[in-house]
Order: structure tokens, then sequence, then C-alpha cells
């Protein structure tokens, strides 16, 4: 089999349970997210740095509370469509996050090092290893919510 063939074989292997609907939701309401947590994570970190050492880890925790829950009622209601449970599926959207959360808190400080020390970035540091961080929590959120957080029965 050639290899394109190959690669379209796998990546159909990969993504025939994510129904087509759903995913073009997740992505809108993913930028969405994205955008706004990012920006939180940005405004916090640069409202702190002068008054907290080590402000853009405060920021990750604080933008991370906030981002779950603007997060969660997007989910809800545009992507996989549930219904009540709200306190449950909060909860579930709370442990898919909180690894996301505790990774960042323990891989931010090892980025802003290596990025300060590895390149001229030492003011920008802290926002582009956030960025970083960012586009790993996208693509893990997603399996995490549509197989725990919202498992009942949904409307696509």
């Amino acid at each position: 089999m050639p290899e394109s063939l190959q690669q379209t074989a796998l990546l159909g292997r990969l993504t025939r349970h994510i129904p087509p609907n759903q995913f073009g939701r997740y992505i809108l309401v993913g930028v969405w997210n994205t955008l706004f947590g990012y920006a939180t994570y940005a405004a916090f970190t640069a409202l702190l740095t002068p008054h907290v050492p080590y402000a853009y880890i405060v920021a990750s925790v604080l933008a991370s509370l906030l981002n779950i829950t603007v997060a969660f009622l997007g989910y809800k209601w545009f992507i996989f469509k549930t219904k009540g449970n709200y306190l449950r599926e909060w909860l579930r959207c709370v442990l898919v996050y909180s690894w996301g959360i505790v990774i960042g808190i323990l891989l931010l400080p090892v980025f802003v090092y290596a990025l300060r020390h590895s390149t001229r970035f030492d003011a920008a540091a802290p926002y582009i290893a956030g960025a970083v961080l960012t586009g790993l929590n996208v693509v893990v959120g997603f399996l995490g919510h549509k197989n725990f957080s919202f498992q009942s029965p949904q409307i696509d």
C-alpha cells in the first residue's frame, strides 16, 4: 500500500469515532476557549508580574479555574448538547482539566526556564510557554470530554 494511503487509513482509524458535526463545533468553541483562556492567562500574568514572584504560575491557576467553567458551558450547550446533570458534568469537566492544570504547573517553569536560557525571549518566555501548553490541552481535552465529561446520550 502506498505511504499516502497508509497515512489516510491511519487517520481514518483514529477519527472514525468522532462525529464530523460534533468535532466541527468543538473546533469553533475550542477557538473561542483557546483565545479566552490564553487571554485570561496573559492578563493575569501581566497584572501579577509586578507584585508576585513567579506570577505566571499563579496566573495559570487563576485562569484555569475561570476558563474551566466557560469551556464547560460551551461544551455542554453547543458541542455535546447534553441535558441536565450540570453539577456532575461540571465536576467531570474539572477532573479532565485537572491533569492539565497539574501538568501546566509542573511544565510551565521548565518551559519558561528553557526559553529564557536558550533564546532571547526573556520577558516573553511565560507567554510562549503558556501558548505551547494551551495547544497540548486542546487535543487531550476533546478526548477527555467526549469519553468522560459528557457521556450521556447526545444530540448531534
